[in-house]
């Protein structure tokens, strides 16, 4: 283990050159810099979190939801058969039409039935829209106060206004209580989030979100671990800003206030464009490529920090073009946008492609067609989980 240990925290990875951990061991009466073992604390907080997120969204988030008339939905549930759910299971959830042709003749069912008993099971496993709800608002309160107090802090820090501050005196700069408070809390809500992704809105891309939620815990600590966390608190702070305008356009739809959804997702749409395609690679990029290697020269760990900051960059653009793409079909075509990634089943009873899955996106309310109900037909559906392709790694 020691001879592991020793491997893993090589100093001619970690630290610029001449630069070694003994010298940042000890420093002088008062001053303390980041170490590693500071990351465990995150570990308590986390669950801590995952508390108070019970807690809100049972005595908080709940009755306003309720006030909201938003209600859990009754769903109707598959009868109980053996063979069928044997199939649902372990072979497929959304079966094929030489499925549906094999099952009809072992079971001596109409395919349609078939069909109908498959919907009705996927559909008893979704959450009803009040734990959407719930869901949502938690994030967006959490979200709302970690960048207030981001703002808060890194508005009377020099590197807010001059990033070569970031570099400066690297790495002997002094770790602050609000710094470690800030990165702490970062680092613990995405340990919690990893925690209640089991129990959170199942969706496609569970793997993918458990993997970004793990990449963004990974490179929260690597920064902590080699004391960036100056041009770190920039990062964390600018990708902050758009989850705040999601998840509230998400609550506006979920409530039924199709024209504020509208607002507030093309809100997010333009802050998004300008943090992740503007702010990020021109004012940190900018930084962290180009002031540092002035300052501090490039070594290791200096070259992985900065290829996971362009990889990010690059699904920036990725990003950016599906938000572009969901507001133009929706505004030119003047209907519902479909996202395959959505937990949101249509009820219809036109079964021609059971794997389809209609989730809203930004669109005039006029733009609905009509339900059977005589209502627009956007079903409650929430508008497309951009978060999930909106990554907030930091």
């Amino acid at each position: 283990m020691a001879a592991i240990s020793a491997w893993f925290w090589n100093e001619r990875f970690w630290l610029p050159h001449n630069v070694t951990w003994a010298d940042l061991a000890d420093p002088a009466p008062g001053v303390e810099y980041p170490k590693a073992g500071h990351l465990l604390s995150a570990l308590p907080l986390a669950l801590w979190i995952f508390a108070v997120r019970i807690l809100f969204e049972r005595f908080v988030a709940s009755p306003c939801a309720r006030s909201l008339h938003i209600h859990a939905e009754v769903c109707r549930r598959a009868q109980p058969n053996a063979v069928l759910e044997k199939v649902f299971t372990s072979i497929t959830k959304s079966p094929d039409s030489y499925h549906l042709d094999g099952l009809s003749k072992q079971l001596d069912w109409e395919v349609r039935k078939v069909q109908r008993w498959f919907r009705h099971r996927r559909n008893q496993d979704k959450p009803s829209m009040l734990t959407k709800f719930c869901e949502s608002m938690w994030r967006l309160m959490f979200y709302l106060c970690i960048f207030t107090y981001g703002i808060h802090f890194l508005w009377q820090t020099p590197w807010m206004w001059d990033t070569r501050h970031c570099w400066y005196n690297y790495p002997y700069q002094v770790l602050t209580p609000g710094m470690f408070y800030y990165y702490v809390s970062e680092l613990a809500f995405y340990w919690s989030l990893m925690f209640s992704q089991f129990t959170d809105i199942k969706r496609k891309d569970f793997l993918i979100m458990f993997i970004h939620h793990l990449a963004t815990v990974s490179l929260i600590s690597f920064s902590y671990a080699n004391n960036m966390l100056r041009v770190g608190s920039l990062v964390m702070c600018v990708h902050d800003s758009s989850d705040i305008l999601l998840e509230a356009a998400k609550l506006a739809n979920y409530a039924k206030y199709q024209r504020l959804c509208d607002f507030l997702f093309v809100v997010f749409g333009v802050v998004f464009f300008i943090t992740r395609l503007v702010i990020y690679p021109v004012w940190i990029l900018n930084s962290t490529l180009f002031e540092s290697w002035d300052i501090i020269g490039p070594y290791p760990s200096w070259w992985l920090f900065n290829s996971l900051l362009l990889v990010l960059q690059v699904l920036h653009v990725i990003w950016s073009y599906l938000i572009a793409r969901i507001a133009i079909k929706a505004m030119l075509r003047g209907k519902v946008s479909k996202d395959d990634r959505s937990d949101v089943e249509s009820s219809s009873e036109d079964e021609g492609d059971p794997t389809k899955e209609r989730v809203k996106a930004l669109s005039l309310r006029s733009s609905f067609p009509k339900g059977e109900n005589g209502t627009n037909g956007t079903n409650g559906h929430c508008i497309p989980r951009a978060r999930a392709h909106i990554s907030h790694t930091c």
